[in-house]
């Protein structure tokens, strides 16, 4: 589904990732892991196509995707929900959630199973998406990827600075994109356990290199205590 073969990324002439081998197939669901400042974010945009440059090879379906710019990464089936949301203040959600049908193969509005998912948009459709909690936010930036119809959906920390009561919806969703509508999910995360309940496999980054992967039942404390703890 999705394979990276030694990529390196830069930002500038800094290498920021140094040679990413990583496989996730059709449907799995991989969590990337490690403390702050490691490369995390920088391994999703690597992905997507948003570094100032990226060696190595990465494919999507079989096919090296490395050439393509980003509006074309996003087509061919990628969805980004990057730290921060993203969202555009000063569009109603209607509007920010229409700005993810722009990617997708077979466009057809607002599918009411996404907006199921995120009953509190239905309400909401004509406030401002700047007027919306932090966790309300994170809901519509989520809902907006799963209308460009994306294959692999790459979440950037979808949990952080939210509200505790919202967060469990937020990772109930994430956990159902997988199992029920068979997305595969990349997922930069620092809950432990949430990574532990959803996910197939795992990734720990330091220092821009992948120090471990595996298994998600392989994820033993002690590595958690080596390359997560502060």
């Amino acid at each position: 589904m999705l394979e990276l073969a030694d990529v390196d990324a830069f930002y500038g002439n800094s290498r920021a990732l140094q040679g990413i081998n990583l496989k996730v197939g059709a449907g799995e669901f991989l969590s990337v892991l490690g403390r702050n400042g490691v490369g995390k974010t920088t391994l999703m945009r690597s992905i997507l196509g948003l570094m100032d440059r990226v060696t190595g090879r990465l494919a999507l379906d079989g096919s090296d995707i490395s050439a393509l710019r980003t509006y074309q990464r996003a087509k061919a089936g990628i969805a980004y929900v990057p730290q921060g949301r993203g969202i555009l203040p000063r569009f109603t959600v209607r509007e920010n959630l229409m700005l993810g049908t722009f990617a997708a193969k077979a466009p057809d509005g607002i599918e009411e199973w996404v907006i199921d998912l995120f009953p509190v948009l239905k309400d909401f459709l004509n406030r401002y998406g700047g007027n919306l909690s932090g966790g309300q936010q994170q809901q519509l930036a989520i809902a907006r990827a799963l209308l460009a119809q994306p294959k692999v959906i790459l979440l950037d920390e979808p949990t952080e600075g939210i509200q505790p009561n919202i967060v469990e919806q937020i990772e109930d969703v994430i956990t159902r994109l997988n199992r029920e509508h068979g997305i595969t999910v990349v997922l930069v995360e620092q809950n432990v356990a949430f990574a532990r309940r959803a996910s197939h496999r795992f990734a720990l980054l330091e220092k821009g290199r992948v120090v471990a992967k595996g298994a998600i039942a392989e994820l033993t404390d002690d590595l958690i205590q080596r390359h997560m703890a502060v």
